[in-house]
């Protein structure tokens, strides 16, 4: 027997309100208004619900309601899936809308280079896809942890393919809310003995149903056994564990740095199973993202103007410095100080017409810092 989420609202939405929004009750009340809807003399308030949710995350089996309440689903499917959730496979989630995936890995084909990031995270969403079906045909899906730790110098596309890949999470059903939560040091470690817990908790609860990114996470443990960073990374392990289906963790920093940071917690490597090495770009790429850069903001070149950008370009990757090159950083400022000064080259004119305020030329490249 199926009937319509009407039949609920009157019994169970009462009981949701009075809870404060608490998962567990709501969930409890449903389904025990399901069995006595479907007359199943094992399955009351008071035993079935309660049963179900001992044993069943209350947070995932709302959202199986919700998509029951919205049609989605009908009732036998619902009870159906909350009766299959447990801690080790998670939900029977919706079917993946793969469109919505394509859609998202030609944002992430967009980006300039990246070839060996993007095969990577192709391989991850496959894997995530056919696990799902693996589970609709009742076979074997092992869950997969994909916890990662992203190698790069500053500018190379992390942070950029860390959103994408929250919002990739969250349409495969895997993250509730697909949003990313970028932090640092600062936004963990505190000054006193019991600050730094406190700090680290509230990072992580903020992230809960996304993606937690932490950059330069070797910092966490530069300051020595006794530095309250430790502190954090005992409590982000500890998260990674009671949170394992609501957090997603990614690691960034230099290479040489976060294998040193791995090398300091045996139990490290083995959380984050997902490494990716975000390779430096050359002059040619370099002048790609400046272009596309300035066609978004109606901006374009001259002839002259693209190959003035290619030397610049490649006198700043000679150039000795003591910090490593910043790659799409330094683009975007070299970007910005272009259009300064052509800002400043049009302010000497009457009116310039509107072909004039869209190109760049060669001699916005050049300044005074070589630049």
């Amino acid at each position: 027997m199926d009937i319509g989420p009407a039949s609920f609202v009157v019994w169970a939405r009462p009981r949701w309100a009075i809870t404060h929004g608490r998962c567990g009750a709501y969930v409890e009340a449903w389904v025990g208004a399901a069995g006595q809807v479907r007359g199943d003399t094992q399955m009351t308030p008071r035993n079935a619900g309660r049963k179900t949710t001992r044993t069943v995350d209350s947070r995932k089996a709302a959202g199986v309601i919700d998509l029951y309440e919205r049609g989605h689903i009908d009732l036998n499917d619902a009870l159906a899936r909350i009766s299959g959730i447990d801690e080790a496979h998670g939900p029977s989630a919706p079917p993946i809308d793969k469109r919505r995936i394509h859609e998202l890995l030609r944002e992430l084909d967009d980006l300039v280079g990246l070839e060996e990031v993007k095969r990577i995270v192709r391989e991850i969403f496959a894997l995530v896809y056919v696990q799902r079906l693996r589970q609709e045909h009742r076979l074997k899906a092992d869950p997969t942890v994909l916890h990662m730790i992203f190698y790069g110098n500053p500018g190379t596309g992390k942070t950029t393919v860390a959103r994408i890949l929250a919002r990739m999470f969250h349409e495969c059903g895997l993250l509730e809310k697909g949003h990313l939560v970028e932090v640092e040091r600062a936004d963990l470690v505190g000054e006193y003995i019991g600050h730094t817990a406190q700090k680290t908790r509230e990072q992580i609860q903020k992230a809960l149903g996304g993606v937690l990114f932490i950059d330069e996470a070797y910092s966490l443990a530069r300051g020595g056994d006794k530095d309250f960073g430790r502190e954090a990374i005992d409590c982000l392990v500890k998260a990674m564990e009671d949170h394992k289906h609501e957090l997603i963790v990614i690691l960034a920093g230099y290479e040489r740095e976060m294998k040193w940071f791995l090398s300091t917690n045996p139990g490290l490597p083995s959380r984050f199973p997902i490494q990716v090495r975000f390779p430096d770009y050359g002059v040619e790429q370099l002048a790609q993202i400046a272009k596309k850069t300035l066609t978004t903001r109606d901006y374009r070149m001259t002839a002259e103007a693209e190959w003035a950008l290619r030397t610049v370009l490649q006198n700043a990757l000679r150039e000795p410095r003591l910090e490593p090159f910043s790659n799409a950083r330094y683009v975007r400022n070299l970007v910005e100080k272009a259009i300064r000064r052509q800002a400043v080259r049009l302010f000497e004119e009457a009116r310039p017409k509107r072909d004039a305020l869209m190109l760049i030329e060669a001699r916005d490249w050049q300044g005074d810092d070589g630049v």
